[in-house]
């Protein structure tokens, strides 16, 4: 069953997280809840006790009846029936005490500690979240800074590429051109001002003017951020000198007198938002220069609004406003005096370099944020399924005991007691995780890698998170070094740990996040990674570094492009061809990809393989392994409800555990021809196929096409998987019906148990420890660069891989054991197979199983020694450009 951290995560970590914590907010209300039934059941109690108590009391206040007769046998059933009532007030006051004790105030307690657990971890990962958002987008400004920077620098050597250049001859000017010749407009004399109902000439208003400023109350106005205004004077001010020296006989008339001086740019409002003059204390004005100059006097302080300078270790040395103006100041060199000899070309390269710096420093301090975040979210995911599960055990709990409160003290209570005990026991702690990671989750853990991108298309300062055929060319490797090391790493260290189950776990040991992140930091560099650095980790660290490494890819391994023909592919019955059947297919879909990510696959399966081989794993562990490298190896484009139910990335990694060697050396031999053919001329490399979906329909016909004529070339192959006659419709699966609950922990299909147990190589010997023969014994050789292409070179798993001698001679096909050929040729379930590029017949393949050809000269014959360790040898020689 997948917990918490393999279930909620999305691309931004924010809404992954959101659902988790509502559903986290709803178990807290759920706990509020149960308290609440717990608090009025007990106060419940306490009343009918309390009444039950009452009853006595006011039973002998009644004077005379039974106390009068002592021996009567009525009286005697009367005390009996007044003793149970007075027991049963009893009782029940002693059940909700009981309640308040064993339920409400732990309960309550452990609640308000839970509660302070959730919100605690929801801030703690809330700050971490906005800080990396912050960081992000810090580094998109300095990627736009540092990109511009560059298309200057490279405008700049445009220009000066013709700046040397013969100038041209410039035409003489014309003569005769008439000239329009615009006489000066005569000085216009100054209108009249109209204030209030009365027009004034300029020289009454100066007068005017000149009165107010002398007698007005001018003073200065504080405005929170905007600063200090001065020569401000207050809208009751103002209304009481047009009401004392103007005749002013009303308010509103003196608000007409203000509104104008106001629209005539004498007065302006400060502190609000509009022109608006009003008779009002809390609303200032300002005299603006048109008054003061006018009026002919001078201000008495020209600066509308003023800044202080901040002295370090004041108040306002946080302010964010003189912070910015001062760094900007700093920054603001107008002479040059700091580089007086720098030319303006020499000026825009050293920007464009520090931009750069500043912006590869910036996606550095990104991937720690991320990488710390992603820590953090994984240690608080595992903590808080901790916590769930623990609130859900303490709900069954307190519901035991509730129940025991009332059991324990009232018999008669039995049959509601045991109603009670029935709901504790339907209470699954288990089966309500379950519940709530099937509906709720919202994807697998795939990390979002934020990588520098140089404006060169350079790689060569960082491994994780690039395209995988980008670090390949850049390596000048088929497989990325950072694979090849890994895999051989580990392959030189499996004989280090003891016993074969040791072995196998290396793959599924849970391996701390941060534990990885130290590993992933130090090889993080765009440089082959050095075995001094490995050897400071345990094994599954190192084996967790390259799950985390294929995570990390922008596209998985297995192109998303490819995942809705796969999920066609395990969707579409196969008839009674079996599993051989979707052989040629998944060979024809895998020849889609990039030869890197081919290369990539082969060398990791056949590692794969060979470890499940050496270690005689069985079915279950096998099961395991596909399951843990099933998101590393295939992942669809966008994950969703239903692509995280669905099982086509296990069955792929089943199929090519199963069938190894049949699936890429066709991939080899198709490799071949079409690099071949690209040498004549005739075709180039092969390349993904394209993200253009305007074609998409046209193209899915082709494919299907292409994969009906290939499937009618055998006799034992199954029909394509493409949709039949029913169209192009992809809005309903054409698999059978699934389940959401329960989830079964067993990942194979239920119609697998009758099926032969899959082979994962050739017959070998049991072996109880992982033991690496030498060269001379097995017949081995040493790894050596080749290419990929014509099969030779290291064999990137357990052992180097002695390389298979293959006939030469068209007739001659290569000869394979019987048992051998039952076990690990996946072909041999159906009427025909693949040897040695050619496809045979069952009764040609049993004519000739009944002699040994003879290999030609300077090749290793073949024995069922040699068959026995072969495999896909990998090659890492340099990319041909």
């Amino acid at each position: 069953m997948p917990g918490f951290a393999d279930s909620f995560w999305s691309n931004d970590y924010a809404a992954g997280l959101g659902v988790l914590f509502g559903k986290l907010q709803q178990g807290l209300v759920e706990n509020r809840q149960v308290l609440t039934i717990a608090r009025m059941r007990a106060e419940a109690e306490d009343v009918y006790g309390q009444r039950l108590s009452e009853i006595i009391p006011a039973v002998d206040k009644i004077q005379g009846g039974f106390s009068r007769d002592d021996g009567a046998s009525v009286r005697k059933a009367y005390e009996g029936v007044r003793t149970e009532m007075e027991d049963a007030g009893k009782n029940h006051k002693k059940i909700a005490q009981n309640i308040r004790d064993l339920v409400i105030n732990p309960f309550s307690r452990w609640c308000d500690a839970h509660e302070s657990r959730v919100l605690d971890s929801q801030e703690e990962l809330q700050t971490k979240i906005k800080a990396h958002d912050k960081q992000a987008e810090a580094v998109k400004k300095l990627r736009s800074t540092y990109f511009n920077k560059c298309r200057l620098v490279e405008d700049l050597e445009e220009e000066n590429k013709l700046a040397f250049q013969d100038p041209e001859i410039s035409p003489k000017p014309k003569e005769g051109i008439p000239e329009i010749k615009v006489e000066p407009e005569l000085a216009e004399e100054e209108e009249p001002y109209e204030i209030g109902d009365e027009t004034y000439p300029p020289d009454k208003v100066k007068k005017l003017l000149e009165h107010m400023l002398n007698n007005v109350k001018i003073g200065e106005t504080k405005v929170p951020i905007l600063g200090t205004y001065q020569n401000t004077s207050a809208g009751t001010d103002i209304v009481e000198y047009f009401q004392k020296h103007m005749g002013c006989s009303s308010v509103s008339y003196a608000e007409r007198v203000g509104q104008d001086l106001v629209t005539h740019g004498f007065l302006r409002l400060v502190g609000n938002v509009g022109s608006t003059f009003a008779n009002s204390s809390k609303m200032n004005y300002q005299w603006r220069p048109k008054a003061f100059e006018m009026a002919g006097m001078p201000e008495k302080k020209s600066v509308a609004r003023t800044f202080s300078i901040p002295v370090p270790g004041s108040d306002g040395s946080d302010s964010p406003v003189v912070g910015t103006v001062t760094e900007y100041l700093a920054k603001w060199d107008v002479l040059n005096t700091s580089r007086p000899n720098e030319t303006p070309a020499e000026r825009m390269r050293r920007e464009a370099r520090e931009a750069d710096d500043k912006y590869k420093a910036a996606v550095q301090r990104l991937d720690e944020m991320r990488c710390e975040l992603e820590e953090a979210i994984y240690l608080h995911l595992k903590f808080l399924e901790r916590c769930e599960l623990d609130r859900l055990k303490a709900i069954k709990t307190v519901v035991l005991d509730f129940s025991g409160t009332i059991s324990n003290v009232i018999p008669s209570l039995q049959s509601a007691v045991d109603n009670m005990m029935l709901y504790q026991e339907t209470v699954q702690p288990l089966g309500d995780l379950r519940y709530l990671l099937e509906n709720y989750r919202t994807g697998s853990f795939v990390p979002r890698v934020v990588v520098y991108e140089n404006y060169y298309n350079k790689v060569d300062d960082q491994t994780f998170g690039v395209d995988l055929e980008a670090r390949a060319r850049a390596d000048r490797k088929r497989v990325p070094v950072i694979v090849t090391t890994l895999l051989t790493y580990l392959d030189h260290h499996y004989p280090d740990l003891e016993g074969d189950e040791a072995r196998r776990g290396v793959w599924l040991h849970e391996v701390p996040l941060a534990q990885t992140h130290k590993l992933r930091a130090k090889v993080n560099n765009g440089k082959a990674p050095a075995l001094e650095t490995f050897a400071e980790f345990d094994i599954p660290t190192v084996a967790s570094l390259l799950k985390l490494y294929l995570l990390e890819l922008p596209d998985s391994l297995v192109s998303s492009h490819v995942y809705e023909i796969i999920r066609t592919i395990y969707t579409t019955p196969t008839g009674d061809g079996g599993e051989a059947a979707r052989v040629p297919i998944l060979q024809q879909t895998l020849s889609q990809l990039r030869l890197t990510n081919i290369a990539t696959l082969d060398a990791c399966m056949n590692h794969f393989t060979r470890l499940i081989d050496l270690t005689s794993a069985d079915e279950d562990y096998v099961a395991k392994l596909a399951t843990s490298l099933a998101p590393c190896i295939l992942r669809p484009r966008t994950e969703t409800s239903l692509t995280m139910e669905e099982k086509h990335a296990y069955r792929l990694i089943r199929d090519l555990f199963a069938h190894k060697d049949a699936i890429f050396n066709e991939l080899k031999r198709m490799s071949s021809s079409q690099a071949a053919g690209s040498v004549r001329g005739n075709q180039n490399r092969p390349r993904a196929i394209s993200t253009d979906e305007s074609n998409r329909r046209a193209h899915m016909e082709e494919r299907n096409r292409a994969m009906l004529e290939k499937a009618a070339g055998s006799r034992s192959r199954a029909t394509s998987p493409a949709p039949g006659p029913r169209g192009h419709a992809r809005d309903r699966s054409v698999g059978g019906p699934e389940t959401r609950f329960p989830i079964s922990t067993n990942l194979a299909s239920p119609t697998q148990a009758h099926r032969k147990k899959m082979s994962m190589g050739p017959v070998l010997p049991k072996r109880t420890s992982l033991e690496v023969p030498d060269d001379a014994s097995m017949g081995l050789s040493h790894p050596s660069d080749g290419n990929f292409l014509n099969g030779s070179g290291p064999a990137v798993g357990l052992a180097p891989a002695a390389p298979i001698a293959v006939a030469t001679d068209p007739q001659v096909s290569k000869v394979e054991n019987e048992s051998s050929l039952e076990k690990r040729n996946s072909l041999g379930r159906s009427g025909a197979r693949f040897s040695s590029g050619r496809r045979v017949t069952p009764a040609s393949a049993a004519s000739r199983r009944t002699s040994t050809p003879t290999p030609p000269p300077g090749q290793q014959p073949i024995t069922e020694g040699n068959i026995s360790q072969r495999g896909v040898a990998l090659t890492d020689a340099p990319m041909d450009y």
